[in-house]
């Protein structure tokens, strides 16, 4: 079993690895909105915002949550936005990057990958997944965890959901004070699923002060497919 102190710490320089490629990829967005200085600067700045944070992430199981990845995303998004409202850029602003630094991202793999993915959401296998983690969600092992549930659907009007009533991003950008870029992060997720194909629908996010997230999955061919 995987122990909790020092899990994000021993994993730094694999973590600063995966930061240096994904701020490699992204530099021309940066050079195309701030131009070439400005984006270099900003560069260092954010890795070193990321490095600062890794100690910090909170532990939710490590590699045997599925969530574990989201959170050392959410802070290379964090990375990212101080140094942007350091200089009092828009928070919009910060989040039309980060969507399409992710479009960015996902245009550097091989297509096949997303509908494969993507079938997968919808298999017997990953429902039953889900709910067996639903189930050790509610349990709170983890103060930063997600807490959920799952919904089945008809196929009809969605397959399948889960209510979100804990988002661990909610809590990590709210103890970081960054509370306000985490509604721009949420929609991240529908970039999401136009490339895999989830069919995402959502009427209410916690980002945004309500009770729950409630996504709701329909399969769909994905834009791999258009």
């Amino acid at each position: 079993m995987e122990l909790a102190t020092g899990y994000y710490t021993r994993r730094k320089p694999w973590l600063l690895g995966g930061f240096d490629w994904a701020a490699a990829k992204i530099r021309p967005i940066a050079i195309r909105h701030y131009g070439e200085r400005l984006a270099d600067v900003l560069a260092v700045e954010a890795r070193q915002e990321f490095e600062a944070l890794i100690p910090q992430l909170p532990y939710i199981g490590g590699s045997r949550n599925p969530h574990t990845p989201l959170i050392v995303g959410a802070a290379m998004f964090l990375a990212l936005y101080r140094p942007l409202k350091a200089r009092d850029r828009p928070v919009q602003e910060i989040g039309a990057l980060a969507s399409e630094a992710v479009e960015t991202v996902y245009g550097l793999f091989p297509r096949s990958l997303f509908p494969l993915y993507g079938r997968r959401t919808f298999s017997r296998h990953t429902l039953r997944r889900a709910h067996k983690r639903a189930l050790e969600s509610q349990q709170r092992r983890y103060r930063g965890d997600w807490v959920y549930t799952v919904v089945e659907g008809d196929g009809s009007a969605f397959d399948w959901g889960i209510d979100f009533v804990e988002c661990g991003i909610c809590k990590l950008y709210h103890a970081q004070g960054a509370d306000e870029f985490v509604p721009y992060l949420c929609q991240l997720d529908f970039i999401a699923s136009a490339w895999f194909g989830w069919g995402l629908g959502r009427t209410m996010t916690l980002a945004e002060g309500n009770e729950k997230c409630d996504f709701r999955f329909t399969r769909t061919k994905g834009r791999i497919d258009f």
